[in-house]
């Protein structure tokens, strides 16, 4: 059985291509486009480049494409991508205006180009169906809350990829199957010994810490919307919500315009005034630009803030992973929010953490309480396990694959 998964932008598109034969998985082929402006074709250069390589000889061997969409109208879980599905993601393009469009139209051509082929998108928000209400319900009255403003939580794919690779790395399989296997049997799995806390931090363009309880999230940083929790490159993060009203009427701004600076000239752009990307951010700071310096200072802060929180809702934490861009590479960030935290049981080593970048690892000393790891995240591998085990079931009443509407 071969998936292969999308990964869509506005102007990129990524792929990987895994075959899930003989009870393996494996990953037969990977590659990406980047400032695409025709997606049909790109579509089209992606089967061809999978042809050429031999990954994929006849298009007939495609039992699915998976995609890892974001957030859906009354839809999580992984699900087929109808007509319908579609819909439901258009209802909340407002609540991810940077996701929702461009895998919306992606998913639309991959439709048509390969009108026999399943197409299974695995929402971001399916990690926290099993999170504690209390951590994921504003206070709202009911009429908001029952329309959808509450938590949703995202980066599903990624901090439950973390929840799994990490319990291996920790000598935990019992906790690394419960989290394989959450979209199936739930949180219900009875865990054996001492419960296992690990606190995942994906940090890049996005951000989002995730607090992670025996295999199961129990919320994650990002609210309602990808906009909120840590500052993101150029989106604000948490905001006040009267700060909205007081700077349209303070400033004379629309709602729409209100809406797309927050979206586009927010986060670490507004903040260093040099850049979203945190690597020209750092560059500017270490030249001694006390607006990058601030940037950076108010990211880690942020940071600090959201495991704090959940190293309290956790009772500690057993490991502090960090993965993603940001997370698998900028040494001196991890540094920086790890910093001074010895009376929580958390020590960095500094030679393996300057040593460690996109590589799995522990980069704590041997004496820390908490274990402070490494590890590079794979979403796709995810998407494609759930698909794969979405398929299964369409043949199989043993196998249920969890989608609870809200």
């Amino acid at each position: 059985m071969k998936v292969l998964v999308a990964n869509l932008g506005s102007t990129s598109l990524k792929w990987r291509l895994f075959d899930f034969s003989n009870g393996g998985e494996q990953l037969l082929h990977k590659g990406g486009f980047e400032r695409v402006s025709d997606y049909p074709k790109a579509i089209e250069d992606c089967l061809a480049e999978l042809k050429n390589a031999g990954a994929l000889p006849r298009e007939s061997d495609l039992a699915a494409v998976g995609f890892k969409t974001v957030i859906a109208k009354g839809v999580t879980g992984c699900v087929r991508l109808d007509e319908q599905a579609v819909q439901a993601m258009e209802a909340y393009n407002g609540l991810a205006p940077a996701h929702n469009p461009p895998y919306i139209t992606g998913i639309r051509l991959f439709g048509r180009r390969l009108p026999g082929v399943p197409l299974v998108g695995l929402f971001e928000t399916a990690f926290y169906q099993f999170a504690p209400e209390c951590l994921m319900r504003y206070a709202v009255p009911d009429p908001w809350h029952a329309a959808g403003v509450r938590r949703w939580g995202f980066h599903g794919a990624s901090h439950k990829f973390i929840a799994e690779r990490s319990a291996e790395l920790l000598g935990r399989k019992e906790v690394a199957e419960r989290a394989r296997r959450l979209y199936v049997d739930g949180a219900r799995s009875p865990v054996s010994g001492a419960p296992l806390r690990v606190i995942s931090c994906h940090l890049g363009g996005t951000s989002s810490i995730t607090g992670i309880l025996n295999g199961a999230a129990i919320g994650n940083s990002l609210g309602m919307s990808p906009q909120s929790g840590l500052p993101h490159n150029n989106r604000v993060g948490d905001l006040d919500s009267l700060a909205v009203p007081y700077a349209m009427r303070s400033l004379g701004l629309s709602l729409a315009e209100a809406e797309r600076q927050l979206c586009e000239e927010s986060g670490l752009r507004a903040l260093s005034g040099v850049s979203n990307d945190i690597r020209d951010i750092q560059t500017a700071a270490a030249q001694g630009n006390a607006k990058a310096q601030l940037a950076l200072d108010v990211f880690v802060a942020s940071a600090r803030h959201w495991i704090g929180g959940y190293f309290f809702q956790l009772n500690g934490a057993d490991a502090l992973v960090f993965t993603a861009g940001i997370g698998e590479n900028r040494v001196e960030l991890r540094d920086a929010i790890c910093a001074n935290l010895d009376q929580l049981g958390i020590v960095l080593d500094p030679v393996k953490n300057n040593s460690t970048r996109a590589t799995e690892g522990v980069i704590s000393t041997a004496a820390s309480r908490v274990k402070v790891m490494v590890i590079p995240t794979n979403e796709e591998l995810v998407v494609a396990r759930e698909a794969k085990r979405l398929l299964d079931s369409w043949g199989s009443r043993e196998s249920q694959v969890v989608n609870r509407k809200s």
